[in-house]
């Protein structure tokens, strides 16, 4: 299997394809320098890429390969949940228009939703309207935003892409000596585009070897023959009409990513903690590599909770919302709430308003105006408390959450909620609930038997302190 690999994971996983016998191609130069091996410029089976929120990977190529590929991420760590995508990278959909905005249509793809620009596509769509697109780019399930829709159909194949009622070449690259030199060896290579189709290489082409360029140009003449085939079908929303590709979304919980660092550690300076924190910002990961940078061959100690949530959040005063990962994929916000109190061991406490509307889950009492909810996270911790007050201060009762291993980011709490609870009514009495729901996740395959052993695990002993 051949793999890119691009993000702040690029190192470890570099390391993971490495040792486990694939071939890393289109390296960069850091991790060319990084590495003892041999990185070649071919085309590629899959792309294993980190979110633009840094909280995981996409993955995709063709079936196979990504299927390959997500195994073996999946196996990371305990807190590692993997997503197949309804509507990968590529796919060609019949969509429904449901919804026009200001700037684009909202289309029913039959699982799921995507977003097409009135710039995409001739002339205005209306709602009903029925129309042939293809997923430009697809969007994680954690991330609130639909699939990004193009009603220009390409056969996307890694290097090369070949664009319909097009012909010639074309070449993604600023340096023109470049493109000339690869416009003119696509004359030598032995195959052909279907008619019609025009060739366009991507940056990466203009690095690699004869072999790599057929290969590429090989795939992506297979992919436009696949379209060529049932383009012409009549349209009949919503249905997947061709998916030449495969993606998957893999979410990273806290130990997996210090399971990665283990992995960096093994070739490059590393400190404790490293993904965890270049997960949180931008800014963030800008501050691990200067202390890295500055620290090479310093002893690598615990995550340094204090200094990484002191420089980069939260910080009391500061508002945070809760981010409530659901197994499936999904990511829920429990709403914002402000920091009243930050421990440096790791502890942050959130205040938040109650709106005073409905009840309270498993407690089983109504809401009430000038209740207050005062919640308690501790990093790496698999479980939170939260406590219900009303309007005099009395507890209303406490709900205890179990969940993946707790990451304080600067804006958000981060978890994946594992459905079974403790809750201590304001009588005292303990109950256990939601087994069933977390049966029902295993059973569909959403969390794995060793992960909920140690949800049920986890649940028991909270049982038992809280009877006491």
């Amino acid at each position: 299997m051949k793999v890119r690999v691009r993000g702040i994971y690029t190192t470890a996983l570099t390391r993971l394809f490495l040792e486990t016998g694939h071939d890393v191609v289109q390296a960069s130069d850091p991790i060319r320098e990084r590495f003892d091996a041999e990185f070649d410029a071919a085309d590629h089976d899959v792309a294993v890429e980190t979110t633009t929120d840094r909280q995981g990977v996409g993955v995709s190529g063709t079936t196979d390969a990504v299927a390959e590929a997500t195994d073996l991420l999946s196996d990371l760590g305990i807190d590692t949940f993997a997503w197949d995508d309804p509507a990968p990278t590529g796919a060609v959909f019949d969509a429904r228009v449901t919804e026009t905005l200001g700037g684009g249509a909202i289309c029913d793809l039959g699982e799921t939703e995507g977003y097409l620009s009135y710039g995409d596509i001739d002339g205005r769509v209306e709602v009903g309207d029925e129309v042939r697109v293809q997923v430009s780019e697809a969007a994680a399930p954690w991330r609130d935003r639909r699939h990004d829709l193009t009603g220009e159909i390409r056969a996307i194949a890694g290097l090369a892409t070949l664009d319909p009622d097009s012909e010639g070449v074309r070449v993604d690259t600023r340096d023109e000596a470049a493109a000339r030199e690869l416009a003119g060896m696509t004359d030598l290579l032995g195959g052909d585009p279907p008619e019609g189709w025009g060739i366009r290489w991507h940056r990466d082409a203009v690095d690699a070897d004869m072999g790599a360029l057929d290969d590429a140009l090989d795939r992506a003449a297979d992919i436009a023959t696949e379209l060529d085939a049932v383009l012409d079908e009549p349209i009949d929303a919503p249905r997947v009409v061709a998916a030449p590709s495969a993606t998957t979304w893999v979410w990273f919980g806290r130990e997996t990513r210090f399971e990665l660092d283990e992995h960096r550690r093994a070739v490059e300076t590393t400190m404790a903690g490293h993904h965890r924190t270049k997960a949180a910002s931008s800014s963030a990961s800008a501050g691990v590599d200067l202390a890295e940078a500055l620290c090479d061959g310093v002893e690598n100690g615990e995550f340094p909770f204090d200094v990484v949530t002191a420089q980069f959040g939260p910080l009391e005063g500061d508002e945070v919302e809760i981010g409530h990962g659901k197994p499936d994929g999904r990511l829920i916000t429990l709403g914002a709430g402000e920091v009243v109190e930050r421990d440096p061991e790791g502890t942050i406490e959130i205040r938040r308003q109650m709106s005073g509307v409905g009840t309270y889950d498993a407690l089983g009492i109504d809401q009430e105006t000038g209740d207050v909810a005062v919640t308690k996270f501790r990093e790496g911790r698999w479980w939170y408390p939260t406590t219900y007050r009303d309007s005099e201060g009395s507890v209303k009762g406490t709900y205890v959450n179990i969940c993946t291993p707790v990451e304080c980011f600067p804006d958000q709490i981060r978890y994946v909620d594992l459905h079974v609870d403790v809750v201590k009514h304001a009588d005292g009495t303990v109950e256990r609930v939601d087994d069933d729901e977390l049966d029902e996740a295993v059973e569909a395959g959403n969390i794995s038997e060793e992960l909920a052993e140690k949800a049920r695990s986890v649940a028991s002993s909270l049982e038992s302190a809280l009877s006491e």
